[in-house]
C-alpha cells in the first residue's frame, strides 16, 4: 500500500458510522430506520433522463452512482481524511420495473400510471433496484444490485382509478407501490424481497455497508 493510502480501522463497524441516505423516498427512509440506524438525508438533483442504458441493471447502477457524485460534490470533499477518521457513509439507490422487457421508470402522467398499473394486473412485474455505498472518509464505494419479480391477481379497474387518482403512483418505479393499501390485497407472490421491491433491500444494504468499511 501507498503512503498517504486511506484505509479503513477494521476495529469500527457500521454502528460507529455516520449515515447519510441520499434519497427522497420514503419508502427506503422507513425501511432504514427498520434496520436500526440513525441517519440523515440529502437528496441529489440530477437529470435522470439523461442517463440511458440498455439494461436494467447497469441502468440503476448509472442512476445510483449519478446521484452519488451529485451529493458529493454539493458536499464539496476535495480529498479523503487520515484511516482512523470517524466514517461517513453515504447511500445512493435506484429501482427500475421491467414488465414484458420494457423498462419503466417514473410515470410521466396518471394516464401512463394507470396504463402501468392495468398492465401489471393477472400478471408479472420485474423489478431491479441498485444500492451504492460510499464511504465519504476513505473513497471506498461499493455497490450491487437485486431483482424480484411481483404476482398479481386480477386488479379491479375502480382499484386501479383510486390508486392512480392518489397520485403516489407518480412518484415511484412502474407506478408500483407494493405496500399501499389498494395495492397489497392484490399481490399474489413476490419472489424476492419485499423491502427490495420497494426500493432498498435490506441484505444488499447491509452487506455493502459492511464492505465500505473494509480496507481496499
Amino acid at each position: 500500500m501507498k503512503a498517504g493510502t486511506p484505509m479503513a480501522n477494521p476495529k469500527l463497524n457500521v454502528k460507529d458510522a455516520k449515515i447519510i441516505l441520499g434519497s427522497s423516498s420514503m419508502a427506503r427512509r422507513e425501511i432504514l430506520k427498520e434496520m436500526g440506524y440513525d441517519f440523515t438525508i440529502m437528496t441529489a438533483d440530477i437529470d435522470e433522463k439523461s442517463i440511458r442504458k440498455e439494461k436494467p441493471e447497469d441502468l440503476v447502477l448509472a442512476l445510483a452512482e449519478a446521484k452519488a457524485d451529485a451529493i458529493i460534490a454539493r458536499i464539496g470533499i476535495t480529498g479523503h481524511k487520515e484511516e482512523n477518521a470517524h466514517p461517513t457513509l453515504l447511500i445512493t439507490a435506484d429501482t427500475v420495473v421491467v414488465y414484458e422487457g420494457t423498462i419503466r421508470e417514473k410515470p410521466s402522467s396518471k394516464e401512463e400510471a394507470r396504463h402501468f398499473v392495468k398492465g401489471y394486473s393477472g400478471g408479472c412485474a420485474i423489478v431491479v433496484g441498485s444500492v451504492v455505498v460510499t464511504n465519504l472518509t476513505t473513497g471506498i464505494k461499493k455497490r450491487g444490485w437485486d431483482r424480484s419479480e411481483v404476482y398479481f391477481h386480477d386488479i379491479p379497474d375502480e382499484i386501479i382509478d383510486k390508486l392512480v387518482d392518489d397520485g403516489v403512483t407518480l412518484n415511484v418505479a412502474g407506478g408500483l407501490m407494493l405496500e399501499h393499501p389498494l395495492t397489497a390485497p392484490f399481490v399474489d407472490t413476490v419472489v424476492g424481497t419485499a423491502d427490495g421491491v420497494m426500493g432498498l433491500s435490506k441484505s444488499l444494504t447491509e452487506k455493502l455497508l459492511k464492505e465500505s468499511l473494509e480496507s481496499s
